[in-house]
């Protein structure tokens, strides 16, 4: 069964895109003044507690278009998706739509989180209070979705 992709996915996807190819366009026009040195690890403060060559930065934008590409082909095929509720022919469709939508917006607050993180590096900055809001929303999502879910059953 294929899910018709609606307006939010669309929206989501091409955001995912932009910022995807927005990393690696920055990585390549700023690489010249990028330090040598680029944070490599943090502690729960967001202080630096290692320092790596900037090569690593290539990185996270790989895993990035990694787990683009990867739910992008799992929001393929609802039929393998662990849905938590049964499926019956009346709540196919709409339980699939919620899990897509759970997806698309998981696989968009990775991708910004991967974005970010690299930039951040990239700049050799400690990590702000803000980046801890990509888990809380992501965690948000689940939630709220898992909540539609139980529902649409």
């Amino acid at each position: 069964m294929k899910i018709k992709m609606r307006p939010y996915d669309i929206v989501l996807n091409i955001l995912c895109i932009i910022l995807l190819i927005g990393i690696v366009i920055y990585l390549i026009v700023r690489w010249g003044s990028i330090p040598e040195q680029v944070p490599g690890h943090f502690n729960l403060s967001g202080d630096v507690t290692r320092w790596d060559s900037k090569e690593t930065l290539i990185v996270l934008p790989i895993i990035a278009w990694i787990i683009f590409i990867g739910f992008s082909i799992l929001e393929q095929f609802p039929q393998i998706w662990n849905t938590g509720v049964r499926i019956t022919q009346e709540n196919m469709y709409h339980v699939f739509s919620i899990l897509k939508t759970l997806l698309s917006t998981i696989k968009l607050l990775i991708v910004a989180t991967f974005v970010s993180i690299t930039v951040i590096q990239s700049l050799a900055l400690g990590l702000s209070w803000w980046v801890l809001l990509y888990p809380i929303l992501i965690i948000g999502t689940v939630i709220f979705n898992l909540v539609r879910l139980v529902k649409a059953r």
